[in-house]
């Protein structure tokens, strides 16, 4: 095989603006070799048998030699591997891609350089400023803080519009120089911190007054920008949201789609995605097989979760049949995000319970429960006990069949553990029972506790948010407490709950 090594821009480090085409690399690499401000779900877009390496270099930080990086790109290329060295920002704005390609091109080794956004132009754009304008700004230009005293500061007054990248730790240097040759005191500067992220800060001031603004703070990463467009500063319309400024996190399968976070995005809100359930598949397939087997003798088939639909009809697929083996069988579903799963196969519920709780599946059902054959394909362990008893109760035949299981995540993802520890998480939700049992354990095995007072002292003022009534009981179980009910037990309803409450 021939080896190839792809050196991608990374952009500002959110994944929301990744090239398309850094993602498909990513999706295909067989080895990562990455910088430091990388977002970390960046690290997830790899296939899992891909190897990854953090070469990250962090100023006043032990970093990785140069030459050794060149070496890993080298040695994997030649046995054949498909390497990305994802870099942050634009790989030729600024870094040292130069000896690298000078290194592969020395070796022999192919490459290709996929740009990135840099965050010379992304971070004044999130941030609302326009680096040009008609009358303010006909020019700007991009220069890096570094060696302050080594740039042509009687030209650089001069530009309309100046981006300075690395500059925070020489600001000082700079301001002197602009001020000592022509510019306005009073000339307003923006400083960007982690633009992009949950964690953007944005400091607004003059050259005269900002040193003694930002004294004492750590601001690196950061993008500073120096000109009279600062004052038009545009904005967004997402500031007067309701959920505008709010961090909210978000405990889900680790398979789950993102529609709760694109909910939740749309009302003005930051969001981080807490994997807390791992769906897969049964122990043993025999039990749900010998159930396919005699479909016809069953006269419904419950489906309380988007998992159950899923794993029963790609196991009746699998299995080499399709949805006419269910005839006459009436399908009942809890929720409309299990029916809207069902309507993927091409097929309509029967019956959907009013409130979407499963619980009042029973009050509710259609017709008389005495005698009628069901097929309930569900979770492995645990979930809807209450439900399977009442159903006896109403002397139903339920076969249970084990569908899929959940289990609990090894670890607490990275990106929301470093969000709680710098209490930056507002809001946290929970979408089931299960959720909440499994992030309070990934929450004790991160504080290293068993203590549930320490767990309890660490969510202070984090608001606590529950999709129903089952879900609420166990947060108050082990959280003992609820801040915000969803009145209709879906995503829809726990975001206009937030929506309700921040209101």
């Amino acid at each position: 095989m021939i080896g190839k090594v792809y050196l991608v821009g990374s952009g500002i480090g959110n994944i929301n603006y990744l090239t398309l085409r850094a993602y498909k690399l990513l999706s295909q690499a067989e080895v990562l070799i990455y910088d430091a401000l990388v977002d970390e779900n960046l690290l997830n877009l790899v296939p899992e048998s891909c190897l990854k390496i953090n070469v990250g270099k962090r100023g006043g930080q032990p970093s990785t030699k140069q030459e050794t990086i060149n070496n890993l790109l080298i040695n994997y290329c030649l046995q054949g591997k498909q390497v990305v060295r994802l870099k942050s920002g634009d790989p030729l704005i600024f870094g040292r891609v130069n000896e690298e390609i000078k290194a592969l091109q020395d070796t022999n080794c192919a490459y290709e350089l996929v740009p990135g956004v840099s965050s010379a132009l992304a971070a004044p754009l999130l941030t609302g400023i326009p680096l040009t304008d008609k009358e303010m700004s006909r020019c700007f230009t991009v220069l890096t803080g570094h060696q302050p005293d080594l740039l042509n500061w009687q030209a650089l007054a001069k530009i309309d519009t100046l981006v300075i990248l690395m500059g925070t730790k020489t600001l000082k240097n700079i301001v002197n120089h602009l001020i000592m040759n022509g510019r306005s005191p009073d000339e307003p500067i923006a400083i960007i911190q982690n633009s992009g992220s949950n964690q953007e800060k944005v400091y607004i001031g003059t050259l005269n007054t900002i040193i003694e603004e930002i004294s004492g703070l750590s601001l690196s990463p950061a993008i500073i920008v120096i000109g009279n467009v600062v004052n038009l500063r545009y904005m967004s319309s997402s500031s007067t949201l309701p959920l505008a400024q709010k961090t909210v996190l978000i405990t889900r399968a680790k398979e789950q789609s993102s529609q709760f976070s694109i909910l939740l995005q749309q009302q003005g809100a930051n969001t981080i995605e807490m994997p807390a359930l791992e769906i897969l598949p049964p122990s043993s397939w025999e039990q749900l097989d010998l159930a396919i087997e005699v479909l016809s003798s069953f006269d419904w088939l419950i489906l309380t979760s988007a998992n159950g639909v899923n794993f029963f009809f790609q196991r009746l697929q699998q299995l080499g049949k399709d949805i006419r083996v269910l005839g006459n069988i009436k399908i009942a579903v809890v929720g409309q995000k299990t029916a809207s799963s069902l309507k993927q196969y091409h097929l309509t519920p029967d019956f959907i319970p009013p409130n979407f709780i499963a619980d009042e599946l029973i009050d509710y059902f259609p017709e008389g429960l005495s005698h009628q054959k069901i097929l309930f394909p569900r979770v492995e362990t645990g979930g809807r006990e209450i439900l399977v008893k009442e159903l006896q109760k109403q002397e139903a035949n339920i076969v249970e069949v084990p569908a899929y299981q959940s289990g609990c995540p090894e670890k607490i993802d990275c990106q929301a553990w470093e969000a709680l520890q710098k209490k930056q998480v507002n809001i946290i939700t929970f979408a089931s029972s299960k959720t909440v049992k499994n992030f309070y354990k990934l929450l004790q095995k991160a504080l290293n506790t068993n203590s549930k007072s320490e767990v309890l002292s660490f969510l202070n003022n984090v608001c606590l948010a529950s999709i129903g009534p089952q879900t609420s009981k166990t947060c108050y179980d082990l959280l003992e407490r609820v801040d915000i009910q969803a009145q209709e037990y879906t995503l829809e309803g726990l975001t206009q709950g937030l929506i309700d409450y921040f209101s």
